[in-house]
Parts: C-alpha cells; structure tokens; sequence
C-alpha cells in the first residue's frame, strides 16, 4: 500500500503549504477538505466544533490521522513507551503502537523510550513521516536547511512535491498544513473508475475516473461482444483491474446448432439478427443438399428455429454433420453470416403430450413435445377419453397437432394417449393429460394476415380451423388457387397470373370460416404485399464423379430460380489460370453443351449438368454464372457472380470387398477393402471401430449389430482395414446358414472424401473371397486394358482367354503396361501381336478355371473366374476417313469410319477458305450418322480447285464422339473443292 501511494501521490498530489486541494466540484477550501476528511474518521476536531486549521498538531494526533489515512490497524496491549500517562487508557496509544509497528513514526528518545505524544509535529518530522509512509525515495544530494537527521526526508518531500523548499523546516506543522496534505493522500488513493464505453467494436475501452479524468485503454484483442471481461491498466501509477462487457445488440457469432430430434434444428446467435434474412429458408442447408421448410425467429431475434418439411428426409442420425448458414444478415447489417457448423443430431427423448384442450365440445386439441409422423399421430386408436376410445377423426398438422373431432361432454375429463411416433422410432408412453371442455359458441377471429409477395397471403387466427368454404381477393373471381390449413393458420396462394395481388393494400375475403364446434362466420383482412427484392445468389457449386466415371457439377441457388438456370450460355467454366475451359462437354466458349436440369424435390433451387465422355481433370475451378432470374412475380435477376470449387483427384471412398477369418484361434478377424487410401486421423478416421457395423441375414430377417466394445481395428495397407474381435463376442455374426454384410459409415480418404453413409459390402469367407474386375476394354487396334478392383500383384497373361464374335483369338498378346490408377485399381494393358480389334468388333472375354487362375493381389485372393462370355467395352476413338469440300456451295463434308455425334459446338472447328477464316455454323447428319456436313458462313460459294483447311481444335474435350463416348483425336485436313 505504502509503495502505491507513494508513487500515485507524486504524480497525483499538487501540494503547497498554503494552497487548497480540490474536492470534486465542492471541496475547494481546507474547511471543506476537513469535513470530507472527518466524514470518513481521519479527522475529529475539537469539541467546539470547531477544525482548529490555525493549530499546531500534536504528535499524538499526527499518528492518529497517519493510522486512519493509510488504513493500518490499530494495535492495544502492547505499550511501546514510556511517557508519564501512556497506558491503556490513554486514547492515543493504538494509534501510536500502529505507527510504530509500521516504522512510519518513532519515539523523540530511543534510549528512553519516549514517544512525547504531547508534543508538537515540525514540518521536518511532518516530511519525515510522510517520507515513511509513502515509502518515497531518499536522494543522495540534498539542498535544504533541515536539521542534519532530517534533511534527506525534507529533501525527498521537496521533490515530491509535498512542502515548499522554504519553509521553515523547524517550525511547528499547523493542523492546515496536515489537513491538505492528508486529503491529497486520500484522493490519490480512493481514485475509482466510475464508468467506461467501448469502442471501435470492442477494440478500445475508455474508462472514467473519480478524478473526473479518463483513460482510453487499446487492446490488444478486442473484447468478445455480451461477454464480461476483466481489463487492467494503469492511472497515475494505481493499478486497476476492472471488469467490462461489449454489450453488442446485433449478432457477431452463432453460437449454437443443436438439436432434440432429427426434423429441427436450432440455431443460436450471441445477439439480434435480421428478420427477414433469418427466415429465409433457403439461407440454411444441411451437408449442401438437406433443406428446410420453415425458419422461425424467435422474439428476442436471438434464435432460429429450422424445421424440415413433413414428406422429407430426416437429419443424419447420430453423425456429424454442417449446417451452412448464407446470407443471414444481423440486426444492424454490419454482419452477413456465410459459415459452416459442425454439429450431431441424437434423439433420445420420448415424445409427450404437452396441452390437451377442448375446442368446444365437438375436438380436441392435443399438442406433442416435438414433430412426430402424421400416419401415427393421425390413428384414432392411438387415443382414448376417460379410458374409452375414441369415436370420430383426427386432422393432423405437422409438425405436432392434432385435432381429434369427436364428442365430448361439458366438464372435466382425461386424455390418454399412446403410440404416438416421433422420427427416432420413439412412442409415446401412455399418460393422461386432463383438459376441460365447455360450449364454444364463437367463430375464428383472424389475429394476423401477411402478404408475402404478390401470391401469398399467410392468416393466423385465434383458434384451430376446421375449414374455409371460399377465399379470393378484391372480387369473387379472383380466387385463392389453393387453400392450406395447417393448425390455426391459413396460407393461401394466388398462383395464376390473373389472379394475383395487386401491390397496394388488397382486402382478402374468406367464406365461411369454421371452428371445430362448427362456428362459422366470413372474415375479411387488408394486406399490403411486401416485394421480395432479394437477387438469388449462387450458394455452391460442387462436383462428384458419377458411375459412369463423369463428373456431375451441381449449382446450388440461394432461392427458387426461372429456367434461365437450365440455358447453357449462363455459365462459363474456367480453369485455374483464368482461361476457358473448353473441353470434356464445354463449348469453345466455356459453356456446357449437355442438358442442364433441375434437381427433383429442390424447389428449382439446384440444376446439375454432367460433362460428356470423361470426367473433368483434378484441380481448381471458376464457374461464373449470370443472367438467372428468380420465380418470383416481379423476378429478380441475379448480379453476375463467380464461384470456386475444387474437382478430387479422386471420387467418393467406396467399398471394394470384405472378408473374414480365424485368427490364432480365438480370434476372428473381419477385413475392409476400400477402393482408395483412407483417413487414419480426424473426422474421417477408418481406425474408428464406432464406424463399423455388420449386418445379419437369417433367411430374410436382417439385423444390425454393433462390433464389442473389445474389438480393434488395424491398418493392414493404405487402402485396407481390418477388425479384431473374440470370436465368443460375434455369435451373431457366427451363425451357421447366415449371411454377413459389413457397414460403414463416416470414413475418408486423405483428401476428405467420405463415404456414403451406410454403405454395404458382403463379408465372405476368407477362403472364398477372390479379386473382382472391374472393366476391360479395348483402347487400340491391338490393345486391351483390364481394371481390377483393388491392388492386384501378379498378373498372368494367360488367366484370360478373348473371343471375336464367340470366335477365340489365337493371336498372341501378352502385358505391356501396369498402372494403379486414381481409384486404388491395378490397370493392366494387354498387347496383342497384331491388329485384331476395330470398332464395331464383338469382343468378349473369360478366364481360365479356378484351379488354373494364378492373378492375385497382395491378400493372396486369387482372380475371379469369370465363365461366361462377357463383353469387352469398345474404348477405341473413331477416326476421320475423308474430307470433301464441295463446289457450289458453302459446306464440307467429313467422313468417319464409325457412326458419331457431333456435339452442338461448330466454334470447335477452325476453317480457312483460300487463307480468309471462315466460320462454321451448323453441323448436320446423314441418317446413318457417319457423315456430316458442315456449314459454313464464307462469302461465297466454294469453287473447284480452291483450298480449304479444317481443323478440329476441342482441347481435350469430346466434341466428335461414337455411341460408346470416345472422342475422336484433333485433326488438320487440307482439301481442295471439289465436285
């Protein structure tokens, strides 16, 4: 304390002999500094009432003020002196013994222990005592008149400040003097921080002191918002430590994602958000594809509410998932959330019956603790009153109503209800529920109506509709072309063009308008429809290899967009480079040539389109997108946007084969064989026995089996897991005459692909277990490719046997090439001795017997044998047989030794026409698909005898292509016209 004083007194303290302390706004004389002194017990004054500020101090008092100012503890029992009356009676002696104790103040004789408390304070002893007590440096040169003993601490208070340099050191202090010095002691040390702002969004904090003075501290890390935080600094050498909160109203972070059960989601913000964006629907989706259909802001605008549609799928069940949110702005627009969440769905909860209430004495309403299945919920059996079941119906509105409509008695009964199911399988367990019912004798009133857009007019009442007879709007023919009831809202739609809102304020008229008690009465309301001026936005773009190894690129919209969406000419492909891209299905100007669809179940909100013949090459791409419109009645057209997606190297993991053995007796082990190197750490770890399940079949009847909690599971290669378990643990999966199947789920590849959930392999015994093929095809005149399924080791030549039209080839082939391709597949190519194949050639292949076969991977499963005749894929390109250029007229004629296509991509060809460019614009068949004729845009008519130079410069895209999808090679012709 001494040390903090000290130092926030000789910055603090304006000290003169003479001159008055400021009290705040009121403190301004020694009287005033006295009473605010003696406010607080420093100071007591005299029995008069007197301040006394023109008397001398006694040392007595001196150590009194000392001991009240600097808080020390008063201390009896001891007596330190021993001056004629100092006892215990005497009231000075604590104060005394505590100065003392502290080594601020000592007796005026120490060889006879007197202390003189009688006496009087000089302004020596006074600097000297202050000097202790503030623990103020002693310097080593001194320029004052004090007494030898005291001239150092005359010199220290001098430099602090506290006396003037010419005061008469050996005078006596007067009470003045020590009243000023005392309150400068108090202030420095009672200095508090009385308020504080932040500033620069939680950057700068700027504190107001009790001196009326403030301090602006800058952090070095911004305070997080609604959250308290302590913050230290230092003022006039006081350390203080103080805690603040960022109170911030609008939203900076999500919080939370959680959820009860698998058809909601709650999503938590740390502050207020944007209504209109939070309750857009399409601003949330679950692992890029799962959507909602309804998104519900609660009133505090902290959380969201994001239910999926009844006929819908469910979220994933026990799993990890993301829930992406776009677009979400927060309350004030100075946040747009655009992230990724990580959360896992798990129900555990059984469904309850929260309110049973009686709608007048013809149904009941009953409310559940969460969505349940309307095929459930909707079964009368599933309830009974008062013990008996119930005669009548039930209208169920998802996600948790139902209206049961049968009679019931005025008074008091109790509702059972049973077997009621949520979406984990859960029932409800039978309780009763009492509820009252009484006469209802009164029509729905409407509470609310909302007009979204120019076709949709959402009516809340205050009570469950049973029906509506008519609603329309402005005149009886403009009617409602659908009316939907759901609990007690009515939505209607106004979808034909003619019969839509005006955008002014519009009257909605509803006929007969009825409850359950069968009240009825026409309601009317006036909406102002509120235009939906939001563009749509590209929310994805995302790539996945199909089964017929193409790559299927899916554009997900932040809204329902028009069938500008499906028009080729809106999206551009670029590489990474910037450039075009113009191969694998993509014009020469980068757009897609193939059909652009929309996804079924999206709400035109997700189109797909495949390249053609191949996948598209591993690497990072731009897709911009343009000139797409909204569905909305006035549509919005979407600002011209590009977005970045990253093609794999490789596709989806997928299951290769599994198999099982006994292992040193007691042990089984179960292998996994994916079809690429697999994830050993983070989320998509293949080490994780929680992956793996198995799946028993008995005659028909599967069931699902977890492996024990005993059971491990080692790496056996980079693509290859296996599963160690007691053989005792797995009677299950031991049972004679039953078949095995291995589960997998929420395994990756190194690159962060994962498997689809769920995904199913066939477990076979070890010994029976055999390495499949894949596909073989014929890739050149003379070669023939094999894929394996997995990592085959050797490889014999003579295992397969190859036929021409059920005709065996004799002709010698033997391995010329052995690859391991992107999938984790061995890749052998066969070389035969001459050419032997072409397109159109009927080939097929078998292989030698079980006994025979010696091809086997690094398991040691030898190749399938494969008995029957199966056919070789023609993978060989066609070939350009002749160009004609023809006189008179402006086309060219190509010949091809193979039916083909010619994708809709005439800027592909580059043509000259006696050194001036030429363009072709349209390319036509004969019916038998192998020649085409190109026309062009020339000036003129060809002429005989003229040059003429085509080109076909598609990159590697596949613009000329057979009925198997090769594409033939580029070419560079020079023809003369002819006839």
């Amino acid at each position: 304390m001494k040390k903090i004083l000290s130092v926030a007194l000789s910055t603090a303290m304006a000290f003169s002999m003479f001159a008055s302390v400021a009290f705040g706004d009121t403190a301004v004389t020694p009287q005033q500094q006295f009473d605010a002194l003696k406010a607080k017990g420093i100071f007591n004054g005299y029995p008069d009432g007197t301040a006394g500020l023109d008397k001398e101090m006694t040392r007595a008092e001196f150590a009194k003020v000392i001991t009240k100012l600097l808080g020390l503890k008063e201390i009896t029992g001891t007596l330190s002196y021993t001056d004629k009356n100092y006892n215990a009676n005497n009231w000075a002696v604590p104060y005394i013994e505590a100065v003392t104790a502290a080594g601020i103040m000592e007796g005026t004789n120490v060889e006879k222990k007197l202390f003189s408390f009688n006496g009087k304070v000089t302004i020596q002893e006074m600097a000297t005592i202050l000097t202790r007590a503030l623990d103020l440096e002693i310097p080593t040169e001194t320029n004052n008149n004090a007494a030898a003993w005291a001239k150092g601490y005359v010199q220290a208070a001098i430099n602090a400040g506290l006396i003037d340099a010419n005061a008469n050191f050996a005078g006596n202090a007067s009470r003045e003097l020590l009243v000023g010095a005392a309150y400068s002691i108090d202030q420095a040390q009672s200095l508090k921080v009385e308020s504080y702002t932040v500033t620069e969004a939680g950057k700068v904090v700027e504190f107001k002191i009790s001196d009326g003075e403030t301090v602006k501290v800058t952090l070095d890390k911004a305070l997080e918002a609604n959250k308290e935080t302590e913050v230290k600094f230092t003022y006039k050498d006081k350390e203080f430590t103080e805690k603040v909160t960022y109170v911030v109203t609008a939203a900076t972070k999500v919080e939370s994602v959680t959820t009860s059960n698998y058809k909601e989601l709650t999503v938590k913000f740390d502050g207020e958000v944007d209504q209109k964006s939070a309750e857009t629907e399409e601003n949330y989706k679950v692992n890029n594809s799962l959507s909602f259909s309804k998104a519900t802001l609660s009133a505090d605008k902290r959380t969201v509410t994001l239910r999926i549609a009844e006929g819908s799928t469910i979220l994933p069940k026990q799993e990890e998932a993301e829930l992406k949110i776009s677009n979400v702005k927060n309350s004030d627009a100075t946040k747009t959330f655009s992230e990724t969440v990580k959360f896992t769905a798990v129900d555990t909860q059984i469904p309850t019956v929260t309110e049973a209430k009686g709608l007048g004495t013809k149904a009941i309403r009953v409310q559940f603790s969460e969505p349940v299945t309307s095929l459930s919920a909707s079964n009368i059996a599933n309830y009974r009153i008062d013990g008996t079941p119930v005669s009548g119906y039930v209208t169920f509105s998802y996600p948790n109503v139902a209206v049961i409509t049968t009679n019931v008695a005025v008074g008091e009964h109790k509702l059972t209800v049973s077997n009621v199911e949520d979406f984990a399988g859960f029932k409800t367990v039978p309780t009763e529920s009492t509820f009252t019912v009484s006469e209802d004798t009164t029509a729905p009133e409407i509470v609310s109506s909302v007009a979204n857009d120019l076709d949709e007019v959402v009516i809340t009442f205050n009570e469950p509709v049973k029906a509506v007879a008519k609603a329309y709007h402005t005149s009886s023919g403009r009617t409602a072309s659908e009316v939907k009831i759901s609990d007690n809202t009515v939505t209607l739609k106004f979808s034909t063009d003619a019969n839509k809102l005006s955008s002014g304020a519009t009257t909605v008229y509803l006929e007969g308008v009825k409850d359950y008690s069968d009240n009825s009465a026409d309601r009317q309301a006036t909406v102002t429809p509120v235009l939906d001026t939001v563009r749509p936005t590209v929310n994805t773009v995302t790539s996945e290899v199909t089964s017929a190894n193409l790559t299927k690129l899916t554009v997900q919209f932040s809204k329902s967009v028009s069938g500008d969406a499906t028009v080729g000419s809106n999206y551009t492909l670029r590489k990474s480079d910037g450039t075009l891209y113009k191969g694998t299905g993509f014009s020469s100007e980068g757009h897609p040539v193939g059909t652009i669809e929309f996804v079924a179940n999206k709400d035109n909100q997700e189109v797909t389109f495949t390249t053609l013949g191949d996948k598209l090459p591993a690497g990072s791409y731009t897709l911009d997108v343009t000139g797409i419109r909204d569905t909305r009645t006035v549509a919005n057209a979407m600002a011209p946007q590009s977005i970045s997606f990253t093609v794999s190297a490789v596709g989806d993991v997928a299951l290769n084969s599994s198999w099982s053995e006994v292992y040193n007796t007691d042990y089984t082990r179960v292998y996994v064989n994916f079809n690429k190197a697999v994830a050993t750490t983070g989320n998509g770890n293949a080490l994780d026995v929680n992956k793996y399940s198995y799946v028993v079949d008995n005659a028909g009847t599967k069931t699902y089996h977890s492996f024990p909690a005993s059971a491990t599971v080692s790496q056996y290669d980079a693509n290859t897991v296996y599963i160690t378990a007691k053989t005792s643990d797995l009677a299950e999966f031991n049972t004679v005459g039953t078949t095995k199947q291995i589960r997998v789920s929420n395994v990756a590849d190194n690159n962060g692909n994962f498997i689809s959930n769920g995904s199913l392999k066939s477990i076979v015994d070890r010994s029976a277990s055999t390495v499949g093929i894949k596909e073989v095809k014929a890739i050149s005149a003379k070669k023939v490719s094999v894929e394996f399924v997995g990592t085959v080791s050797l490889v014999e030549d003579n295992d397969f046997i190859f036929a021409s039209n059920l005709t065996p080839i004799t002709t010698s082939f033997s391995k010329s090439n052995q690859t391991v391709n992107s999938d984790g597949n061995t890749v052998i190519e066969f070389t035969f001795s001459s050419d032997v194949l072409g397109a159109g050639t009927d080939l097929t292949y078998t292989t030698q017997g079980t006994t025979e076969i010696n091809t086997k991977d690094s398991y040691g499963r030898k190749l399938g044998e494969v008995t029957s005749a199966t056919a070789v894929v023609d993978a060989i390109a066609p070939t350009l047989e002749t160009v004609k250029a023809n006189d008179g007229a402006k086309t060219i004629t190509l010949t091809f030794n193979e039916e083909v296509t010619i994708y809709n991509n005439p800027a592909a060809f580059v043509v000259y026409y006696e050194g001036k460019q030429v363009k072709v614009v349209n390319a036509v068949a004969t019916p038998d698909a192998k020649v085409w004729t190109l026309t062009t845009d020339a000036d003129a008519n060809f002429e005989v005898g003229k040059n003429v130079d085509i080109s076909l410069v598609n990159g590697s895209g596949k613009i000329i292509v057979d009925a198997d999808g090769n594409a033939t090679e580029d070419f560079a012709k020079n023809v003369k016209v002819t006839l």
